[in-house]
């Protein structure tokens, strides 16, 4: 005779069960079995640059960014996971978003914290936040923070193509909020800083005696705000290069180093995403596992990372994402450079990250 389970021997009456459902209620021992189960689940899954190129070239033909509905004026191509609709995660969005020469994605602002990371750039391109212009090199990080007015302006002759990254998923499915939102009276937001303005302020030197007001919105909380900042490419590969020439790698990530917040100097660059570039040239690394998700951006080399018993293969430009809880290590082939992005600091804050080794 079959053991039966616990649940099974917890018989209700159908006057209990119609009292129940008549109120909308229902027993622990059942709903926690629902509990996990809002998504789909999470598949390890790898975009080949060719394809999203593929993809990106046939929408900027097809679709200019003047006739894209209000709010929605972004030509965006969006990988998707096998276990959602919407996103690579429930928690971070990425897509590659493409401006042709001559066009303007117009100036918005919304409650979501988002960067671009330049794929193909121009110095003639420029990302406007908060009334500086921003050029967009190979490589360069923007940060677009919360409630900041910023458009895209493509002043060069050929398209440009760069890497959004937000944590829309996180606050408008995970948490089933608003993503709060407003379109600029302009098109172009006034240009009010000279460049270099927001580096100056949050660089090397600060105002003195003098408390930074740039940074607006209604948003309130324990984090010190993200200002707008060019994160430029040479720069942080010097010192990747200064990293490797003088300690040891990480066993999990390499020579791993993180983009920091311009105004506290310490990581995360937003309260809900962590950004890293990690060079790894020291053969495989060690497998190990942890409850975040991780997204990865491949800047520079190939090789494979396995995620559980699949290897994901990847190449220059390749997006790839590792889920929860899967075991996974990066081999590369030679040398490598990948652009890391991570939900860890929203586990953090709420004392919930959890890392063990394989």
């Amino acid at each position: 005779m079959a053991q039966q389970e616990p649940e099974e021997l917890l018989e209700m009456t159908d006057e209990t069960r119609e009292v129940l459902e008549r109120n909308n209620l229902r027993v622990l021992w059942e709903v926690e079995e629902d509990f996990g189960h809002v998504y789909g689940e999470m598949q390890p899954d790898v975009w080949k640059w060719a394809d999203l190129k593929d993809a990106i070239d046939h929408i900027e033909e097809d679709v200019p960014i003047a006739d894209l509905p209000p709010g929605f004026q972004r030509r965006v191509t969006v990988p998707v996971n096998a276990g959602y609709n919407n996103a690579i995660s429930n928690t971070i969005y990425v897509g590659v978003q493409t401006v042709s020469a001559g066009e303007t994605a117009p100036s918005h602002r919304h409650g979501a914290n988002a960067l671009r990371f330049t794929i193909d750039g121009h110095e003639d391109m420029k990302t406007v936040v908060a009334g500086e212009e921003f050029p967009m090199l190979d490589n360069d990080m923007i940060t677009t923070p919360q409630w900041e007015w910023h458009d895209h302006v493509n002043d060069s002759d050929t398209t440009v193509a760069w890497l959004d990254v937000l944590d829309l998923p996180l606050v408008l499915d995970s948490m089933n909020s608003r993503n709060i939102f407003e379109n600029h009276e302009l098109e172009r937001q006034p240009v009010t800083k000279t460049e270099g303005y927001w580096d100056s302020q949050y660089g090397r030197m600060r105002p003195a005696h003098e408390e930074h007001h740039g940074i607006p919105g209604p948003f309130e909380g324990n984090c010190e705000p993200t200002p707008p900042y060019r994160f430029r490419w040479q720069r942080c590969l010097e010192t990747l290069r200064q990293k490797e020439d003088n300690d040891d790698p990480d066993p999990f990530d390499g020579y791993s180093m993180e983009y920091v917040n311009p105004a506290t100097g310490a990581p995360p660059l937003f309260p809900t995403m962590s950004f890293r570039a990690q060079l790894i040239n020291d053969g495989p690394t060690d497998a190990h596992f942890h409850n975040s998700t991780e997204v990865f951006f491949v800047i520079e080399g190939s090789g494979q990372t396995h995620v559980d018993d699949e290897a994901l293969a990847w190449g220059n430009n390749d997006v790839f994402v590792v889920p929860p809880g899967m075991e996974h290590h990066h081999d590369p082939d030679g040398e490598a450079i990948l652009l890391g992005i991570t939900d860890r600091p929203v586990f953090e804050a709420f004392n919930f990250y959890a890392e063990s080794e394989a």
